[in-house]
């Protein structure tokens, strides 16, 4: 993609642009997957009898660094190989559970075509709608 592309696409994007939503409905392989490559044993992530009947949560807990990843996917989509995502921060508010059902998305708060750089709002949220993981994230447009 050319410079003049590049600059086209970042003064396109405005302030309350959305970033597509996108659904997530892990299961307790990929739970146990995702655990297993962070070398993560702690057992309210797969183990189900210990996270209810010891820890007291509903099911297996999802998690935490696998939301991030999915706020990163939901970054790196919309820039669709554009731009490149130079920072993202996050932070896990609300368990959530295998089975569960949760939505990606943001929004754009700044976008600075000048400096190619674009800020977003991103979250993650549960079936319900209660934003589960809030963040922020810093995308920049090369070229620009």
């Amino acid at each position: 993609m050319n410079k003049a592309t590049r600059v086209a696409r970042v003064e396109t994007i405005k302030p309350g642009d959305k970033l597509p939503r996108r659904a997530f409905k892990p299961d307790n392989v990929q739970s146990m997957l995702y655990n297993a490559v962070l070398w993560n044993g702690h057992r309210i992530h797969f183990d189900e009898p210990y996270a209810r009947n010891v820890e007291g949560y509903p099911g297996l807990v999802i998690a935490g660094p696998l939301l991030g990843d999915w706020l990163h996917q939901c970054v790196d989509e919309w820039l669709g190989g554009e731009g490149t995502l130079a920072l993202i921060e996050y932070s896990n508010r609300i368990a959530t559970y295998v089975g569960e059902t949760l939505y990606s998305g943001g929004t754009v708060t700044a976008c600075r075509p000048e400096s190619g750089e674009v800020e977003l709002d991103v979250y993650i949220e549960n079936e319900t709608g209660q934003v589960v993981t809030p963040g922020t994230a810093l995308a920049r447009f090369p070229g620009a």
